[in-house]
């Protein structure tokens, strides 16, 4: 079978990369087109665009690159038709994924969706687009298929592709504490891992922020976790005097021996959390796109953490909640208040169980390569 995959942003590339390697064992004529990152590329190779090129976020930059934007989806449209696939993977990235689907739309190949757009959160009515475009949807989030049922729209959970990711580079990695710091020339004390996004306005509205902190925990030495598709002096014109560590593509390293985590809401808040490393989760917009989406939202948290938990169990430090104050504050708590501490990793537990097991990638592809094969 021929794959065409759309993923547009880090966790994408991370999450359709193990997709990628799971329709592999199901399908050995499997062959793959995609739009993606580093990870999917080492997975299969047949990259057209790098998700840095059009990971846009919020509704001024949008604005901005609208001719970027609409050259990409003249190009996904174009691309897709001259590599007729058999399917068409869309991951996460609704705003782009959603419009393409309308645009390729054919009875010749079959839609997929692998991680739903989160309707749940907010303009649910897009419940009924994707039921018109969308053949599948493959759920990762627990509560997600008691939602699609209330629009009488069956879908498939398949666990949580990150405990697959997880297991897989824990079943690897063997080095030692000291190994870890003598390799990156970090000293002994304890780290604080800074886990800032990976979009460049994600860095110019937290980061500076959170580096800030650090001249208040002398004690500790604080990390950032950067990635290689963003200029490293992207990151270092964030920091502003406070010596701060950085390194690159090493994000579970990072976090296998942080004490604590100041973590941007996304993706990374889940990955920290199921390395039991306490965290606070941190958010900033621009004024304008943070108070329209405000008033269109319908959920009580921003952490996929509590979304999952259905309750709070890490501090969200939200628009202008977000100071260096605030932050240092709660640091302390994850430090040095013992049974808040631990009761946070209970938690953390407990979220584990609630996501299942291993082998989310594997039924993703399986359930993929049965709906494709011929009965």
């Amino acid at each position: 079978m021929k794959y065409y995959i759309i993923a547009g942003e880090a966790s994408g590339d991370l999450h359709g990369s193990n997709l990628i390697k799971a329709l592999k064992r199901v399908d050995s004529d499997a062959s793959f087109r995609f739009w993606g990152g580093d990870k999917m590329q080492a997975a299969s190779g047949n990259l057209v665009k790098h998700y840095k090129e059009h990971a846009f976020m919020g509704i001024v930059p949008v604005i901005r690159n609208y001719p970027i934007i609409r050259d990409n989806f003249k190009l996904a449209e174009k691309d897709i038709a001259n590599y007729a696939p058999d399917a068409l993977i869309l991951i996460d990235f609704s705003g782009f994924n959603l419009r393409i689907a309308k645009k390729v739309k054919s009875p010749d190949f079959q839609i997929f969706y692998y991680i739903s757009p989160q309707v749940w959160a907010w303009r649910q009515h897009r419940v009924y687009k994707i039921q018109k475009l969308v053949d599948r949807i493959f759920t990762i989030l627990p509560f997600e298929k008691a939602f699609y049922k209330k629009f009488d729209y069956d879908v498939d959970y398949v666990g949580h592709p990150l405990l697959d990711s997880i297991a897989d580079f824990k079943k690897s990695f063997k080095m030692e504490r000291q190994e870890f710091l003598k390799k990156n020339g970090f000293s002994g004390k304890p780290i604080i891992a800074i886990l800032p996004g990976s979009r460049k306005q994600e860095l110019h509205a937290q980061l500076p922020i959170m580096v800030e902190v650090s001249r208040k925990f002398p004690d500790y030495q604080f990390v950032v976790a950067g990635m290689k598709s963003l200029n490293q002096d992207i990151y270092t014109g964030c920091f502003k005097g406070p010596e701060v560590k950085l390194v690159f593509e090493q994000t579970y390293e990072l976090l296998s021996f942080a004490k604590a985590a100041l973590v941007t809401s996304g993706t990374a808040t889940l990955e920290t959390a199921l390395f039991k490393v306490p965290e606070v989760v941190c958010y900033r917009a621009g004024r304008f796109s943070y108070y329209l989406v405000k008033a269109l939202v319908k959920i009580k948290f921003i952490s996929i953490v509590n979304l999952i938990m259905d309750k709070l169990v890490v501090k969200e430090l939200i628009q202008n909640e977000l100071t260096s104050q605030n932050l240092s504050n709660e640091l302390n708590r994850l430090l040095n208040d013992v049974p808040y501490r631990a009761d946070m990793l209970k938690e953390f537990s407990e979220l584990e169980e609630k996501l299942g097991g291993e082998g989310a990638s594997l039924r993703a592809a399986r359930g993929m390569f049965e709906l494709l094969t011929p009965k």
